[in-house]
């Protein structure tokens, strides 16, 4: 078997819902060994959303939760039991790194806090991967990704200039806050190697999407004027939009310069409109946007999207079909590089689809391993990793502290 990247590093990690367990699912896909503690007395909410496995409603059929859990090993622990905060403590000892993603001080009022850890284990690093950060007036509020992506101001530019502000359609913050987690932790596990000390990270989904809207902020301190949602296009390319197309799909078509203007027209076949003088300059162009995208539409109108897209792309010019979930889950060029991953699961599930990292790394492949049922691994990482003897093991199971 081939090395990976992260190969020895011990993970574990007191998660919720999708920052926290994408996190340490890129860690697990790059050979990091993490053990995810949960309970079946609070199941984590995406246990509990859908979409199931077969229409079932139960926590091992989670599709939602089955995506961000890949690679990992599930263990029940009780936390409000005095001996399962022990239990966790000893996992502890074990581990290199210990992500956590609730609201800010809840460790701490489990004793699980970083001054806790480290008088446990004085080189560990810590993740607090929290939705606020953990200092500042908004460090004990329970957030959620749609508050939390209407504070970025994300809605407020989404969208067209006669409508209300529009979300993205999910949490966005969920996907981009981990990998600024993984770097962090990777750049801490190098200052341990380095230093031998450990240290704590402090993360704010807030600041991960704020800093993603950098062009607002600039405009604003700049210019004193606030960007607002403009639909489709751009201030630096014309046509920029996505267009309705005959067979009832879309294509995204961008025009960035005068030359892939020239190569737009001639790959469409030159009709008269192109040569008119309005549309000659990219600030003609831009001014004259509402009849150029009249024309354009009026021209994709006529051709399937995928016949338009092949057209475009092979005369240089940007576009790309509007895919729906089948389209994506087929995609040529995803399943070409091995994007997807299909693993057989327990229950009867039979095959599930997960997505693959999007970083391939010569020397170090990652490995996808399908995502861990409730409390399966209980046995194995506390008898073989832990080393707890068979007697203390029943006897905790029977006092309900693998609950």
């Amino acid at each position: 078997m081939s090395q990976k990247a992260l190969d020895g590093v011990k993970v574990v990690t007191f998660e919720h819902a999708l920052a926290g367990p994408m996190t340490t699912m890129i860690l697990a896909s790059y050979g990091a060994e993490v053990v995810r503690v949960e309970s079946g007395t609070r199941l984590d909410w995406h246990r509990q959303a859908g979409p199931f496995i077969g229409n079932v409603s139960l926590p091992n059929r989670s599709a939602c939760y089955l995506f961000v859990n890949a690679g990992k090993h599930a263990v029940t622990v009780n936390l409000r039991k005095a001996e399962g905060v022990e239990v966790a403590k000893k996992l502890v000892r074990w581990a290199d790194v210990v992500v956590e993603n609730f609201a800010g001080g809840v460790m701490a009022k489990m004793g699980l806090g970083y001054d806790d850890l480290r008088e446990i284990k004085p080189d560990i690093i810590m993740l607090s991967a929290g939705i606020y950060g953990q200092t500042g007036p908004f460090v004990s509020v329970k957030g959620h990704g749609g508050p939390l992506t209407a504070l970025t101001g994300l809605p407020q530019i989404t969208g067209f200039p006669d409508q209300p502000p529009q979300f993205p359609g999910f949490a966005l913050t969920d996907f981009t806050a981990p990998r600024a987690s993984v770097l962090a932790i990777v750049s801490a596990l190098d200052y341990r190697r380095r230093t031998g000390k450990g240290q704590y990270l402090d993360a704010s989904q807030f600041e991960s999407a704020v800093h993603m809207l950098t062009p607002v902020i600039l405009e604003y301190e700049v210019n004193g004027r606030e960007i607002r949602g403009i639909g489709n296009r751009s201030g630096y390319a014309a046509p920029h939009g996505v267009y309705r197309c005959a067979d009832g799909k879309w294509c995204a078509i961008t025009v960035f310069s005068d030359a892939e203007w020239a190569s737009f027209c001639q790959s469409i076949g030159r009709p008269a409109w192109t040569a008119d003088a309005r549309f000659a300059t990219m600030l003609g162009r831009l001014k004259n946007e509402d009849e150029l995208d009249g024309l354009v539409q009026e021209w994709t109108g006529k051709r399937a999207a995928r016949d338009v897209m092949t057209l475009l792309e092979a005369a240089g010019v940007a576009a790309g079909v509007v895919q729906q979930g089948e389209e994506l889950e087929n995609d040529p060029q995803l399943h070409s590089r091995g994007f997807y991953w299909k693993l057989e699961h327990p229950e009867g599930m039979g095959v599930f689809t997960y997505s693959g990292m999007p970083a391939k790394m010569s020397k170090t492949p990652y490995e996808i391993k399908r995502a861990p049922m409730l409390g399966e691994d209980n046995e194995y990482v506390y008898s073989k990793v832990l080393g707890m003897p068979d007697e203390e093991f029943v006897g905790k199971l029977a006092a309900g502290v693998f609950e």
